[in-house]
This record gives C-alpha cells, sequence and structure tokens, in this order.
C-alpha cells in the first residue's frame, strides 16, 4: 500500500510507534478477514462458482498485501525489496479485482451477456499484467530503504516532485480509475434493475413485499461497493497531495487516518464482497451438522440454521397452544 508506507517521514519516534502499532493492528484484521474469505472457498465446493471465484482472487490479494504489510519494519536486502514490490503488487491487483467483479455484473445484467466465464484468461492477463507493469514503472530510479516502519522505495529521480509523479502514476491514477469505472458501473446496474422493478410493479396488481426487501437489500449493498475504495484511500490520497505541496511537512492525524483506513481495506472486502448469503448458507449448513444441538441457543439467530430456527418456532408455537388450553379449562 503505497500510501501507508510513506507515513513514516518527518514524524517522531513516538509518532511511528503510534502509526506502526495501527498498521499492524488493521492489517491483522484484513489478513483474517481475507484470509476466512479464502478458506471458505477452498472447504464449500458449493462456492466454487465464476462469481464467487473473482471475490476469491480479490480476498487471495488482499489476504497477501495485509501480510506484507504485517511484516514491518525488514532488514535491508531482499527482505525489504521483497516488501516493498509485493505490497504495491498486490494491492493494485487488489481494487483491480473489485473492477473485474463489477464488469461481470454489467455484462451479465445489462448487457445479457453469457460470456463471462470465457473471459476469466483475459481478467488473469489484465489484473496481474498491469499489476506487474505499474510496480516495475515503480522500481525505475528507485532504491530501497527504510521509511518509518515500512520498507518501501526512496526516489533517486530529481527532487520530491519526480516521486510524487511516479507515485501518481503507478499507483493512484490506477485506483481513482478503478473507483470511477466501479461507480459508473454499479449506477447503470442499480438503475436498469430499478426501471425494471418499476414496470413489473406495474404490471402486476400484487407484489411479494419480502421479494422486494431482499431485493432493494441487494440494490443498496450494491450502492456501497465503490464506497469502499473511496473509504480506504480518501486520506490517503490527501496526504499524498499534502506531502506534494509541503513535501518536509507530515500532519500526524492525517498519516495515521491514511494508514488505519487503507490497511482496513482487506477488512472491508472481505466483508462486502464475500460474507453474502451464500457463504452465510454454507455455514450454517455445516453447523447444523457437527454443532450439538444444546449449542444452538447460544448462537445469534442469524447465524443458526434454518431448520433449527423453525423447530425452535413450533415448539414455541405448542408451548403457547398448551398454556391457552391450560387457561380455558380453568
Amino acid at each position: 500500500m503505497s500510501a501507508v508506507l510513506t507515513a513514516g517521514g518527518g514524524l517522531t519516534a513516538g509518532d511511528r510507534s503510534i502509526i506502526t502499532a495501527i498498521n499492524t493492528g488493521a492489517s491483522s484484521l484484513s489478513f483474517v478477514g481475507s484470509a476466512f474469505i479464502v478458506l471458505c472457498y477452498c472447504l464449500f465446493k458449493e462456492l466454487r462458482k465464476f462469481s464467487f471465484k473473482l471475490v476469491f482472487y480479490l480476498a487471495l490479494s488482499d489476504m497477501l498485501c495485509s501480510f506484507f504489510l504485517i511484516v514491518g519494519d525488514p532488514s535491508k536486502g531482499f527482505i525489504c525489496y521483497a516488501q516493498g514490490y509485493t505490497t504495491h503488487f498486490f494491492c493494485v491487483a487488489s481494487f483491480l479485482w473489485t473492477t473485474t467483479i463489477a464488469f461481470t455484473l454489467h455484462r451479465t445484467v445489462v448487457k445479457h451477456k453469457t460470456d463471462v466465464e470465457d473471459l476469466e484468461a483475459m481478467f488473469h492477463l489484465y489484473v496481474w499484467g498491469t499489476s506487474l507493469v505499474v510496480t516495475v514503472i515503480r522500481s525505475f530510479g528507485n532504491n530501497h530503504s527504510h521509511l518509518g516502519p515500512w520498507c518501501w522505495t526512496q526516489t533517486g529521480l530529481k527532487g520530491k516532485a519526480s516521486e510524487n509523479a511516479v507515485h501518481f502514476l503507478t499507483f493512484y491514477a490506477p485506483l481513482w480509475g478503478a473507483i470511477l469505472y466501479n461507480g459508473f458501473t454499479y449506477f447503470q446496474v442499480i438503475r436498469m434493475l430499478r426501471n425494471a422493478r418499476r414496470m413489473a410493479v406495474g404490471m402486476s396488481d400484487r407484489v411479494d413485499q419480502f421479494d422486494n426487501r431482499a431485493e432493494l437489500k441487494v440494490l443498496n449493498r450494491w450502492g456501497y461497493y465503490p464506497l469502499i475504495l473511496i473509504g480506504s484511500w480518501a486520506f490517503g490520497t490527501i496526504n499524498r497531495i499534502h506531502d506534494f505541496i509541503e513535501p518536509g511537512h507530515k500532519i500526524f492525524w492525517l498519516s495515521v487516518l491514511d494508514v488505519g483506513t487503507a490497511a482496513l481495506m482487506g477488512l472491508f472486502n472481505s466483508i462486502a464482497y464475500g460474507f453474502n448469503s451464500s457463504v452465510r448458507r454454507a455455514i450454517h449448513e455445516r453447523l447444523e451438522l457437527f454443532l450439538p444441538e444444546r449449542l444452538y441457543r447460544w448462537l445469534p439467530s442469524n447465524f443458526r440454521p434454518k431448520s433449527h430456527l423453525i423447530l425452535h418456532q413450533q415448539q414455541q408455537q405448542r408451548s403457547e397452544m398448551v398454556s391457552l388450553k391450560t387457561e380455558d379449562q380453568q
């Protein structure tokens, strides 16, 4: 994560210790969340559909990016180079995978195409190829050294302006391009589905309210997807612009927000993209098979298997009927 990795310059030792702790904590949460989605994909065969396969690649990129961020302050040499390049590579790959998910949804819903699975090889070439190209460009004229708690690139080109220009070109340009593309794509998908829903309501005398609520919930969920990247990288972008204007001055609170929100991107993605109804259903089915009956009552209702919830409701209804009969007899 390029913005995270530039937060060390111009800060005191105490400031850097705080930022290091925030980075480690937030990156650990992202690593756990992403690893959970990767594990679910590997364990549950019913999740191995093309749509969730893209989510798996997104989670894998987030997991590896978070892992190398957690490493923190490696010694100079090979480990230093490995951390710098791999963090940049997998972070770029992460937000590029979100564009493939948006593209797949748009092509399926708006254009009514069914050939998206044939494009998987092109998706890999696009994501990994672009990530490799921008990572290589980022390395031109740079030497790796320590910037605070992380190892990243220091530019050997002329002046701070050249460093910022390369940084914007290789990271923030594709990042905000992905944000704009995702926003425009999801806007088109949501608008089309809402128009189709209005037509269906107009042609039908009676509409199933439950289906409407579920459909609106899905539409609202899609609307939040582009906000994940914005929320994760808004402070990083502001921090980089500030560095461009005042290269010798760091704002501590801005660096903290930059590090904290960017390092949490993997967690946000795992919740929004990964922890969907299919994953919850697969977990429910395994709980129903392996979890003892007496432990169900300690779980939240949304984590209980449906069969257990139905049985629990039936038992409640029987107990209510028994109590009513007792009252009538009295």
